[in-house]
């Protein structure tokens, strides 16, 4: 198919295929547009989606099933499973007498040995290496699939199978092939061992929230659960180990804070009773240059105290500062109910200050370093922000109506008289965000439920609010920033961009081509996340679907639905230390996810079509023989799909053929000198059109593509091309 550039796609261009016969035609359909519920049948773009489910618009073209998600708590992810073939020479073998410590196990020569099954541990004598059985063959070549490896099985010694320690064959030279599809299937069944190593977060009820984030040169990912009985918000941290609760310390108040300022990592020490300080939130007031005059006051996170509790009075710290304590140390708590928002950001400018700051609109901000939790007192009662966005080095929240922000430069000072201010909006704050691209500063949009603001200015001295009254709102934790700004309204997604006028910005709404779903969904957003790999903004809403937008070079391509076996309740994107990107799904069930990873839904089918719309071929009212069709298919792995057509509105008078598999390898071909002898394929193609028939005389056709498995990776259908050849005109 021949196509040339136009704005927002590609141009089709019709050629004659003089393979087909004279006059015969070749017709493309390059797919834009996305899904599309509203415009008439007649205008929509050839390659426009009339339905779809799990099939995502590819950013350079073509329509691409989605990549799966995992659960995750700290131990190798289910996608980087692997599998071992280990080919024996028979699984029937008899049983050799007790050898001692040669074989191990009590064997009698009359035993036999069972056939392995799928989880069960063979270990090979000589060698040492074990794996857990994730398939046995048994004929016409006897082997068996193992993951989990550890060792190397030679090819000569004996195995045995755990528990039982009998004999279960001897090793020999690999002489079996694997085809693409066996190929994959074993790497889903491997898959599923490392999945059931991985748990949800301890506790009941949703993830509350899920926030990712480099410690220390170290990817770490952190999730909020309730508690049993949901009377706490507990926060638990991935590890090698799994799900480890991350403690809360206790907090403590002082005021008169002395000469000398305290430092995290000091002690705080009052009589007897000591405990490290690890963190000083210093609230207002200065730490004075005289003896006596300290005027300093705030708050210590601290370990819990050695000797006893501490006590209202005077109180020092092993690094000289003098202060007075308020009261004893109260334990740091969260209340469990809560829907988590947070920022990444930095105060000092050093690498390691880098922290995280959230809030969930039940329990007061916080501050959050890896290791300590620390509560951060704003003034607000009750303090419980449900917003938060880092601008202009001040972190601001939302309250109610009521936009605040902290001192330049420092998270626990929000008092007037430091630096701190409010700002009263006359609506409820449902979101806020850095709006990229004013023409001298950057702008904070403060989005309301019917309305939007902006908050101009680089200080407290500049800052003007100004309301944009056009009647736009945003759906609260739908705010994003791609190359623009993101937010879903009640019409639908909407972008802001700037216009010349002076950092102003003009808003645009995106999906009004899929305004029933919109309206299906708008009041039941849960969470919304970018990926910048794909150049898309998704939303993800309560009754597991999800929204995918995908935006490129600043053009709108189109979107689709996704649906998912959990509801997603909120999401995290990050960047890792590795420059890679990753997005963690918080799940209704309890478990986190990585999402755009692995063959499936967490070891569930991937159930993913779509149907195009109605194609006239430029000609609605002249009769085609459809002849046959050319799918390009892009891929990197084995793909085994489903491909339909209907021909003249589905008119049951035509005959309606059934849907027929076609099966592809798409392995990439090897470049020489980059691959490892016997360990690659052959005939492996990242790029594959394949022809199918496709017969009938009608004056339209659309087409299904579907697939449904849960060992088949992602892959792409870049084109369809119909030939066919004209017919008459339709008689009236």
């Amino acid at each position: 198919m021949n196509a040339v550039a136009k704005a927002g796609g590609w141009a089709k261009v019709q050629y004659t295929e003089t393979s087909l016969g004279s006059g015969s035609n070749a017709q493309g359909q390059p797919f834009p547009g996305g899904l599309d519920l509203t415009t008439p049948s007649l205008r929509l773009q050839p390659g426009a989606l009339s339905d779809a489910l799990n099939f995502e618009v590819a950013q350079f073209g073509g329509y691409a099933r989605i990549d799966g998600y995992e659960r995750l708590d700290g131990h190798p992810s289910p996608s980087a499973a692997s599998y071992t073939v280990v080919q024996v020479v028979a699984f029937s073998v008899p049983q050799l007498p007790d050898f001692g410590g040669d074989f191990g196990g009590d064997f009698t020569s009359a035993a036999t040995t069972p056939v392995p099954v799928a989880g069960q541990v063979v270990t090979q004598i000589g060698s040492g290496a074990s794996g857990t059985v994730v398939a046995v063959v048994t004929a016409p070549v006897a082997y068996l699939v193992l993951t989990m490896v550890a060792g190397i099985f030679d090819q000569t010694d004996w195995l045995r199978v755990s528990p039982l320690s009998l004999l279960t064959g001897q090793a020999t030279a690999q002489t079996v092939s694997i085809g693409a599809q066996t190929e994959a299937i074993y790497t889903a069944a491997a898959a599923d061992v490392y999945r059931a190593a991985i748990n949800a977060v301890p506790g009941s009820g949703p993830i509350l929230g899920v926030v990712s984030m480099a410690f220390g040169g170290v990817d770490q990912v952190y999730a909020f659960r309730a508690n049993v009985g949901a009377t706490a918000a507990l926060l638990y941290q991935a590890t090698p180990a799994g799900w480890v609760l991350v403690p809360y310390f206790d907090l403590v108040a002082f005021t008169a804070g002395g000469t000398v300022e305290p430092f995290d990592g000091d002690t705080l020490i009052q009589g007897a009773v000591s405990a490290t300080i690890e963190r000083v939130m210093w609230q207002s007031g200065l730490w004075a240059t005289a003896p006596g005059s300290g005027s300093a006051v705030g708050q210590f996170v601290i370990l819990a105290p050695v000797g006893g509790s501490f006590a209202a009075g005077a109180a020092t710290t092993a690094g000289g500062a003098t202060l007075t304590l308020t009261g004893p140390q109260t334990p740091i708590t969260m209340a469990a109910f809560g829907q988590f928002e947070f920022v990444k950001c930095n105060f000092s400018g050093q690498l390691t200050t880098k922290r995280i700051y959230g809030c969930d609109g039940v329990n007061p901000l916080f501050e959050f370093d890896g290791t300590t939790l620390a509560p951060i007192a704003t003034g607000l009662s009750p303090n419980a922000p449900s917003h938060i966005c880092f601008h202009k080095n001040y972190l601001f929240i939302a309250q109610g109506s009521s936009l605040i922000y902290c001192a330049a430069g420092t998270p626990f000072m929000w008092d007037s008289v430091d630096g701190g201010g409010e700002i009263a909006t006359g609506d409820t704050i449902t979101g806020m965000i850095t709006l990229p691209g004013s023409q001298t500063t950057a702008t904070l949009g403060v989005y309301l439920r019917s309305n939007a603001a902006f908050l101009y200015g680089t200080d407290p001295t500049t800052f003007n609010f100004v309301t944009f009254n056009n009647s736009i709102g945003a759906v609260p934790r739908s705010c994003q920033n791609l190359f623009d700004t993101f937010f879903l309204d009640d019409l639908g997604v909407v972008t802001l961009k700037t216009t010349m006028n002076w950092g102003n910005f003009l808003p645009s709404t995106l999906t009004k081509n899929i305004l029933p779903f919109i309206a299906r969904e708008r009041g039941n957003l849960t969470a919304s996340a970018i990926n910048r790999s794909k150049s898309q903004y998704r939303l993800f809403f309560g009754d597991g679907y999800a929204l995918y937008c995908t935006v490129l070079n600043q053009q709108y391509l189109g979107a689709a639905p996704m649906l998912f076996n959990d509801v997603m309740m909120c999401v995290d994107n990050t960047k890792l230390v590795s420059d890679n990107e990753a997005t963690y799904a918080g799940g209704k069930s309890g478990y986190v996810y990585q999402l755009d990873v692995g063959t499936s839904f967490d070891g569930a089918a991937i159930s993913a079509y779509f149907v195009t719309a109605w194609d006239v071929v430029k000609s609605p009212r002249i009769l085609k023989r459809f002849r046959a069709a050319s799918i390009e298919v892009q891929g990197g792995s084995y793909a085994d799909i489903q491909f339909g057509y209907q021909i003249g509105y589905n008119n049951a008078q035509l005959a309606q053929l059934p849907a027929v598999d076609f099966v592809l390898n798409l392995g990439a071909v090897p470049h020489w000198d980059s691959f490892v002898w016997d360990a690659f394929t052959w005939d492996g193609s990242g790029l594959l059109p394949s022809d199918i028939d496709e017969t009938g005389t009608a004056e339209n056709i659309r087409v299904t593509v579907n697939s449904g498995t849960n060992y088949i990776a992602a892959y792409t259908i870049n084109s369809i091309i119909h030939h066919y050849s004209m017919r008459r005109g339709i008689r009236v």
